[in-house]
């Protein structure tokens, strides 16, 4: 008999452990859905609001420059441009990486044909740049309206026509 009885008095034991494990799994469990749709609603928040930041700079980009830009295109330089200005005594690197508005089609794969002419066009206007005008702003803005003077000229010579609308710095390192 106190068999019987030692395997009745262990029995609500076991259980109790189990009901505790399977409290602690179903919380765990509980709060990881949690996590996951918190993760996702983020996730999701971000996207929107990432799409509706881009369609608004859409909009002012036509606002402000009058360009309508349904059939624009962009090519970009197969390798950044690295170079060395002296600024003082001291050496200084800048890597500029270049993308190139485009209007149409026809001007893009013109533009894709002439990639040599136009790195060729960019290495001699960033070669003339000092270390003072690509510090600032506006000196950075000049040096991006001076390239696209320079790749449209070099254009305008071989096809008779500018085929570039903006050229855009897609990364600028001065160390």
């Amino acid at each position: 008999m106190p068999e019987n009885n030692e395997s009745l008095y262990l029995a609500p034991k076991s259980t109790s452990i189990t009901r505790k494990y399977k409290l602690i799994i179903a919380a765990v469990t509980l709060t990881l859905l949690i996590l996951v749709a918190l993760t996702a609603y983020f996730v999701l928040a971000y996207q929107a609001s990432n799409s509706a930041t881009d369609s608004t700079l859409e909009v002012r980009a036509e606002s402000e420059s009058g360009y309508v830009e349904s059939g624009t295109n962009y090519v970009a330089m197969p390798r950044p441009f690295v170079f060395n200005v002296m600024e003082g005594e001291r050496d200084r690197l800048v890597q500029i990486k270049v993308q190139l508005m485009v209007q149409n089609e026809d001007n893009e794969a013109l533009a894709r044909k002439h990639i040599p002419l136009l790195e060729g066009t960019l290495v001699s206007v960033f070669s003339a740049a000092t270390a003072q005008q690509l510090r600032l702003p506006a000196g950075r803005e000049q040096l991006r309206e001076t390239a696209l003077n320079a790749l449209n000229d070099a254009t305008t010579k071989l096809e008779g026509r500018t085929l570039i609308h903006a050229v855009l710095f897609t990364g600028f390192v001065l160390q």
